[in-house]
């Protein structure tokens, strides 16, 4: 312990005759590990803000959208074909475990209006559970229930968004709604969520009960999809793969037919969604790795001229008794010094940019604790990496022809 000390403290004297030299050495590393660092943030920020948008639908939910099959050479895509009962619904709550509430969708855009204004919207008609199965509060009024839903009543809950358009400055609850000429009360308000994670404004909704958008809106006897949630995310692939086997026995599909439905549970589409972030992240750190190549080629550099210039330096040791061990150990630790001074100086940088570009700039930004250690441990080894040949070619001077140079 007391020799790799004493050989770090030779090491910083060493490093400190040429200041400049040092410090225009390390700012390959600093520039480096900086821009992994700020990059790899941002990458992560991005990835977290698609993960937490794709949370607000809900926790623990599979999607079960009618259609998406091939029949006679045409594919229909999700909700295209009218394939999902009202009875497959009530089918699913009933006999698959696991399953704790669901809500039975249909939806459409169309006109809603309030005195002289009027608005295009998401009408969505669904269960008196789609609010526990969105996690979606309601901050003003009530949602509907079953009763509503049994009598198809004319009741509704709006987004932020309608009660910004038709309501401004005003209380929306208790008041009348015309949604396509038929008139509604509103019931209630939701909880303003923002975006989706591909840009569409989630409180931009009218929802009422999903009979009531059947019979007296869209004059359907189908739903286009069924939220469902189980009670823990490990039920997910299990309860998933139950639907799709208690779907196709109902739907009476034999084998090698195509399935008339199609079931996603929320990881799959978390991860479709996070794939172009991943993706980007990835180039971005790649890029900036660039500079942490060029950081450690400048050292390696450095290190061969420090050899050249301290070669009668290295015959003197030599002569009084190193070995080349020593010689080695000696130069790969200024070496190491050079590469980890700079990327903590470095790690500092970036961490100082992602705060600056969040804050000026609004980019989300995320800097994990583990992108910070292999930050530092890989410019460790870039100095090992880049330090050793010069390293190694000072450890093998002969100290005699050492001693001659001048």
């Amino acid at each position: 312990m007391t020799r790799i000390l004493a050989t770090f403290k030779i090491a910083l004297r060493a490093l400190r005759r040429n200041k400049l030299r040092t410090v225009l050495t390390m700012l390959g590393m600093i520039i480096g590990v900086g821009a992994v660092i700020a990059m790899v943030s941002i990458g992560n920020g991005a990835k977290s803000q698609v993960e937490a948008q794709i949370a607000s639908l809900g926790q623990n939910v599979i999607m079960v959208f009618s259609g998406s099959f091939n029949r006679g050479g045409a594919r229909s895509g999700w909700g295209g074909a009218g394939t999902l009962m009202v009875d497959d619904a009530e089918a699913i709550q009933r006999e698959i475990p696991g399953v704790t509430v669901l809500s039975q969708e249909v939806r459409s855009r169309g006109q809603v209006a309030a005195g002289n204004e009027n608005w295009i919207t998401q009408i969505q008609g669904e269960s008196a559970d789609y609010f526990t199965v969105r996690q979606w509060p309601i901050i003003q009024g009530a949602s509907f229930g079953e009763q509503d839903i049994r009598s198809a009543n004319k009741v509704a809950v709006i987004g932020k968004t309608i009660v910004d358009q038709l309501y401004p400055g005003e209380d929306p609850v208790g008041q009348i709604i015309r949604v396509k000429k038929v008139p509604f009360k509103i019931i209630g308000v939701l909880l303003a969520k923002g975006l989706t994670p591909w840009g569409q404004d989630q409180d931009d909704v009218i929802i009422v009960p999903y009979t009531s958008a059947m019979k007296r809106l869209f004059g359907v006897t189908t739903l286009q999809s069924v939220l469902v949630q189980t009670s823990s995310p490990k039920l997910l692939n299990s309860v998933q793969q139950q639907i799709t086997d208690l779907l196709r026995q109902r739907h009476h599909m034999g084998p090698g037919r195509d399935d008339d439905f199609t079931v996603r549970n929320q990881q799959e589409i978390a991860d479709a969604a996070t794939a172009t972030s991943k993706v980007m992240t990835i180039l971005l750190a790649a890029i900036a790795s660039v500079s942490l190549l060029v950081g450690g080629i400048g050292i390696m550099n450095i290190m061969l001229v420090s050899v050249t210039e301290r070669t009668r330096e290295i015959g003197i040791r030599m002569a009084v008794g190193a070995r080349g061990t020593d010689v080695l150990l000696q130069f790969l630790t200024e070496a190491v010094t050079l590469s980890l001074i700079g990327g903590v100086i470095g790690i500092g940088l970036g961490l100082g940019v992602s705060k600056l570009l969040s804050a000026k700039m609004n980019w989300p930004t995320l800097t994990s604790p583990s992108s910070i250690v292999i930050a530092f441990f890989f410019s460790a080894a870039v100095g090992i990496f880049f330090g050793f040949y010069p390293a190694r070619k000072a450890s093998q001077l002969d100290p005699i022809d050492a001693l001659r140079y001048e």
